[in-house]
């Protein structure tokens, strides 16, 4: 597929023909004063010219080693025409035109300006004292300097202007390719979350359903078929949640994940305890003391995190919940894959310059290192300006701080 400075290039190269049009010059001395040699003299450096210029239209990439023996020639095809025809200073023109886009040192570019023209101001100097056919008079020579100095000196200004539109477009080519790779790991990461959770959710109830078959009571049965209902229910969120991933996943939200997590757990039969350890706010839920399950609501109406109860805290952005809520579904899965937890703790707590939230549990995890989880966990947490920890001692103590936003003020 053709990149934006690749399709510019092939639009330059074909402008560049319209340049051809002031070779009209060197046939103004043929016109004006023919004779037998200067036509067919005149013939010979337009086609010499014309095979320069097509060596120089082809090397298109600046800078290309062809394109500075192109333009020797062009400028020594100058010096050998300027002498018997007066148009030849076009090839001067031409030089001084096609150095600004293939130096970018304008340093060098004004350099070669002074030699070129310290040049053609020799030949003229010495050609001016020859009479007859090969003479340059002083006139001829001033224009072709003074012509060389503005077509050279405005070209200067284009060029750096081309030079900065390729610049952006390159950035603009980087931009869309980082910002693919970006999308495809969003996806990739959300996808893992996503499914990972989901999936290991269905394969536990689809054990424990196959252990409840296989005995021969009949709540054992009932039982069994309402776990098999939940994992059509699972399965079928799950293929929802797929769609809403690729397309831009959003979390149900912190408290409706904190729900979820407490099924999950259960099932797994791990108990979910909830608590604040923040100054003036009572535990949430004891599930283990109360022997009662959080509500979606009870959860929300009194989670800390949900509603901010420090004066000076604003609510969750809906980034900063999509990520905790991301973060809570992958570590609840960690612990059903492999821990062997019994118990699950989250504690929620704000302080003066920033929220925490903490998950831990009594398990061995066998596994050590960072997987592909975590990973994106980390990413998460670190690209809001948190940062984000695991130990273990005693079981596994993850642990999440996000910086707490000023509340704007209120009139």
């Amino acid at each position: 597929m053709p990149t934006p400075n690749s399709i510019a290039k092939k639009s330059e190269s074909k402008w560049a023909w319209v340049w051809f049009a002031y070779t009209g010059f060197l046939f103004i001395d043929p016109i004006l004063a023919p004779n037998r040699y200067l036509w067919p003299a005149t013939l010979a450096v337009f086609f010499t010219f014309v095979f320069i210029m097509w060596g120089y239209i082809r090397a298109t990439d600046q800078g290309h080693p062809v394109r500075y023996w192109m333009i020797a020639a062009t400028f020594a095809l100058g010096l050998l025409t300027f002498p018997w025809n007066n148009g030849g200073s076009t090839f001067f023109v031409y030089t001084a035109a096609f150095l600004p886009f293939t130096f970018v040192s304008l340093r060098k570019v004004l350099s070669i300006f002074l030699s070129l023209a310290l040049l053609v101001l020799i030949e003229g100097a010495i050609f001016h004292a020859v009479p007859g056919f090969f003479h340059i008079g002083w006139p001829n020579t001033f224009i072709a300097i003074f012509l060389m100095c503005v077509i050279g000196g405005g070209n200067i200004f284009f060029a750096q202007q081309r030079r900065a539109d390729r610049q952006l477009r390159a950035a603009l080519e980087e931009n869309l390719a980082l910002a693919a790779v970006a999308e495809r790991e969003r996806i990739a990461r959300d996808l893992h979350d996503v499914l990972g959770h989901t999936l290991s959710v269905i394969v536990l109830k689809s054990e424990l359903a196959s252990r409840l078959i296989a005995r021969q009571e009949a709540a054992d049965h009932t039982r069994a078929a309402t776990e098999l209902a939940d994992v059509e229910r699972i399965a079928r969120t799950a293929l929802a949640e797929v769609r809403e991933a690729i397309g831009g996943y959003r979390a149900r939200g912190l408290a409706a994940e904190i729900e979820a997590a407490r099924r999950t757990l259960d099932a797994a039969g791990v108990t979910l305890i909830l608590d604040s350890a923040a100054a003036g706010i009572t535990p949430i839920l004891d599930s283990a003391a109360a022997g009662v399950a959080p509500s979606l609501d009870s959860a929300a109406s009194v989670n800390p995190i949900l509603d901010c109860s420090t004066p000076t805290a604003s609510p969750l952005s809906p980034t900063e919940e999509t990520a905790l809520s991301l973060a809570l579904r992958e570590a609840v899965t960690n612990i059903v894959r492999h821990s062997n937890a019994t118990t699950c703790r989250l504690r929620f707590i704000t302080e003066a310059n920033h929220r925490r939230l903490v998950i831990e549990d009594n398990g061995q995890h066998p596994i050590t290192h960072e997987g592909n989880g975590l990973r994106g966990m980390r990413a998460r947490i670190e690209s809001l300006g948190g940062q984000l920890s695991l130990h273990h001692d005693h079981g596994t103590r993850l642990q999440i701080e996000l910086p707490l936003r000023p509340q704007a003020a209120t009139s």
